[in-house]
């Protein structure tokens, strides 16, 4: 377990695995303000939801200080990282996701999940997403700015009990970016199927989805940085 120091300690996870760039990036910038342990799925796992591994025991192997990845989901490390690992940790972390975790995608999202279940466990949470439009990749230098200066404008307040912050960093290199709290976008995906044979093909431009005005959707898309408080019980 870890050792307590004066500085408090922040659980790092993701649902794109252990190696993904966003994590590497999100554990900088906490560990700049805080003592982290990054404890990580071993694969990526994207859309896994809330799910749970109850057929068999995950593992957790160190794979360098304090740097611990699971043979499970986002849900079982955060788990394993609060009951086991690391209970002294106060936040938990998530991401920071490659793609937008916006609107009704909070309730698809392994990397929501995680926080969503550090509220269950009475711990505080930010999942951070970077939205990016297809064909695209994320500037992650960017992305450290804007997580940097997300990091340093939560971790000083307290969100009611079971609650957490989904927060999502618009695309490209914007450097100008607003920190704007707003609601989740309530509408559904535009979800279309094309049939070739027995197959069905997933044909759905999140870029086209509803924008419901100065919900986070619109927000992200419209070039800020949208943070949208979220009840973990749906209450």
């Amino acid at each position: 377990n870890l050792r307590m120091t004066t500085r408090p300690t922040l659980l790092i996870t993701n649902d794109d695995g252990i190696e993904a760039p966003g994590l590497a990036t999100l554990a900088a910038a906490a560990s700049a303000l805080a003592n982290v342990v990054v404890v990580a799925p071993t694969q990526h796992l994207s859309g896994c939801s809330h799910q749970v591994t109850v057929d068999r025991p995950p593992t957790a192997a160190r794979v360098r200080e304090i740097w611990y990845a699971v043979n499970g989901t986002p849900v079982d490390c955060v788990r394993l990282a609060l009951l086991q690992i690391c209970p002294a940790a106060t936040w938990v972390l998530s991401g920071v996701n490659d793609g937008g975790n916006l609107g009704i995608d909070v309730w698809m999202s392994g990397t929501v999940a995680a926080v969503r279940e550090a509220s269950f466990l009475g711990r505080r949470g930010i999942a951070l997403s970077q939205y990016r439009r297809r064909g695209e990749q994320p500037v992650w230098s960017r992305t450290a700015a804007h997580t940097a200066r997300v990091l340093e404008y939560l971790l000083p307040q307290s969100p009611s009990p079971g609650n957490f912050w989904n927060v999502n960093f618009p695309a490209g290199d914007v450097a100008m970016a607003e920190l704007i709290v707003c609601r989740l976008d309530p509408h559904p995906l535009p979800v279309k199927y094309e049939a070739k044979g027995d197959e069905f093909h997933y044909r759905t431009s999140y870029q086209d989805r509803h924008r419901e005005p100065k919900h986070d959707v619109d927000v992200c898309f419209g070039g800020d940085i949208s943070i949208t408080p979220v009840d973990g019980l749906a209450r």
